[in-house]
């Protein structure tokens, strides 16, 4: 016999509330009482404060795309089919994992309308695809950036609908645009994008000096590097200088590769900035990078690159590049901006290091585009055709992960090959190479990218079983609430036991997205729990019921809801959409 469902009596403060059943009158058997709100309040506190877990281990992740003969990625293969190597050891494949594009639209909960509850609420497209673009202007040649700038708008008006938003950035900073689906805004934006004026590495270029001999000559201690350049100030010194031509190159050297670093790490701060941005976006997430290519001249900058791809990597971001230049040609003697010199053989050498350094500069897109799985465009003027290659994502894109059993904090270079057990006409596109830390990760800052990256995700984890309810209520035509109900079911929670308590800690982060998926705002509420035995068994049948309110105006909104336990380090993850008329 079925016993009849018992109304459900709701205890509330601080955006929490207790859920039970109303207990049946006169029972066999003396039911567990439920705890009365100042018992309840007394084992049970919130606050708002960061929540501790324990350093993950040290984990290298290898994205890797298999393609047949006919450059088509193939998505069949598994674990087993896969050999790893760093520095030439083999490594167990603790992770694997294969991500196929296109994959089905993100679940959500709808919203109901406090109003009217049995309105079916309309389908309101939730992007799902986001491609910033990053134009390098910092190191883009005036030329090169009005031409990229023109064949991006042609490119975006044909790629751009409705579940895709577009971001532009540029690594001067100048002229961007966070993510938007509003193609007026996206011309102004490439619009404002302008040449950027660089600062002088030498006065009247005397000898000539690029980054690339710079670090030959400082940080390697080139000899031929110096011959060269000592060769160059000489024939473009006048016979009145009394400086020696060793001084100039120095001087001229340490002054390029001041300015030359400098720039590099702009670039490269702004692309780690950006990967962070974009870990708040949902579904799939892309970078184009749009540059002539840079120089890591320095060995600390190393360490940098590799932070930057395993940031990029956790946060399921590609990142796509395209060398700017297109199809490059060295002029003897230099561009019309550059002093000639009176040796031939010189000028033959110093095309030959510019050369030499145009190549390093294509290395560092090369390796930020196989690192995560991207695309590198190259050797070619068509910047749409380009944009339209890379922004299309291999069909499948595998994810191996180790972790090193001798790891040493030490910041050296590793070496990284996989190959197939089993190639047969297939090709490999890998990770080439990581850094090892330099010191472990705090455990405070391991734990806010816990649940930073949880947030700003759109994957269902349901480690901890959470029911999510939404409602709305409008206030005035221009003023809405939404209601974010979260029910937590503690049943299988760990909890430590502390004499006659059982003691676990929550923590809730709720965030609102807007339609564009740009975050609002987002609310986190730490639970500390300090239960009695009678306590917790009410709470194993009624569930924990957390309450959030957001303040908006009409429009469209994705709500993320994340919960996580500080014993045993589970995690549950929600979706929800919802539609303010």
């Amino acid at each position: 016999m079925r016993l009849p469902r018992l109304p459900l009596v709701y205890a509330c403060w601080g955006g929490i509330c207790f859920a039970q059943s109303a207990a049946p009158a006169a029972p066999a058997q003396a039911p567990i009482q439920a705890p009365t709100q100042a018992q309840t309040q007394a084992e049970m506190s919130t606050h708002d404060a960061p929540a501790s877990f324990s350093t993950r281990v040290f984990l290298v992740q290898v994205p890797v795309v298999v393609r047949d003969k006919q450059g088509h990625s193939i998505g069949t293969l598994h674990k087993e089919d896969f050999q790893l190597f760093d520095k030439g050891k083999p490594q167990i494949i603790t992770r694997f994992s294969v991500e196929k594009a296109g994959t089905p639209s993100i679940p959500a909960v709808k919203a109901t309308d406090e109003n009217l509850p049995d309105q079916t609420q309309p389908d309101a497209p939730i992007p799902q695809r986001f491609i910033a673009y990053l134009f390098d202007d910092v190191h883009l040649d005036p030329g090169d950036l009005l031409r990229t700038r023109e064949g991006a708008k042609l490119h975006i008006d044909q790629t751009l609908d409705p579940i895709t938003r577009v971001a532009i950035f540029t690594t001067s900073g100048i002229g961007q645009l966070d993510f938007t689906d509003d193609r007026d805004s996206i011309h102004e934006a490439l619009n404002r994008i302008q040449p950027y004026t660089r600062m002088p590495t030498s006065p009247g270029d005397c000898p000539h000096m690029t980054l690339y001999m710079a670090d030959l000559i400082i940080n390697k201690q080139d000899q031929n590097a110096i011959a060269v350049a000592a060769a160059d100030a000489t024939a473009c010194t006048s016979s009145s200088t009394s400086v020696p031509p060793q001084q100039l190159v120095t001087s001229a050297a340490i002054s390029a590769l001041s300015v030359g670093e400098a720039e590099t790490n702009q670039a490269m701060e702004v692309l780690k900035s950006l990967v962070l941005r974009m870990t708040g976006t949902p579904g799939s997430r892309s970078i184009v990078l749009v540059s002539p290519g840079f120089l890591l001249p320095a060995d600390d900058l190393r360490p940098a690159e590799t932070e930057l791809l395993d940031r990029a990597i956790r946060g399921n971001i590609v990142i796509n590049t395209l060398d700017a230049t297109g199809v490059y040609t060295e002029i003897p003697g230099g561009n019309a901006s550059s002093r000639g010199t009176v040796n031939t053989t010189n000028q033959t050498a110093i095309s030959g290091y510019r050369s030499a350094g145009r190549l390093a500069q294509q290395d560092i897109l090369e390796e930020l585009a196989s690192g995560t799985g991207g695309s590198f465009f190259r050797n070619d003027n068509d910047v749409k055709a380009g944009l339209d290659q890379v922004v299309h994502q291999p069909d499948f894109i595998y994810v191996l992960g180790f972790s090193p059993g001798d790891m040493k904090y030490d910041g050296n270079a590793h070496s990284l090959k996989v190959a197939l057990r089993n190639p047969a006409g297939l090709t490999l596109q890998a990770r080439r190479a990581y850094y090892a830390p330099k010191r472990p990760k705090d455990p405070q800052e391991a734990a806010k990218e816990d649940i930073r990256e949880a947030v700003f995700s759109r994957d269902e984890i349901q480690d901890i079983p959470v029911d999510l309810k939404l409602q709305f209520f409008k206030s005035t035509p221009v003023n809405a609430r939404i209601a974010v109900i979260s029910r937590v079911d503690v049943k299988n929670l760990r909890f430590h036991k502390d004499a006659d308590r059982s003691k676990n800690t929550l923590t809730l982060v709720a965030g609102l997205f807007d339609h564009n998926g740009n975050f609002v705002s987002g609310i986190q509420r730490t639970v500390d729990m300090n239960l009695r035995a009678q306590t917790l068994a009410a709470l194993d049948t009624s569930g924990l019921t957390l309450k959030t309110n957001f303040d908006v105006s009409p429009g469209a909104y994705t709500i993320r809801v994340v919960v996580r336990d500080a014993e045993g380090q589970q995690m549950a993850a929600r979706n929800g959409a919802v539609q303010v008329p």
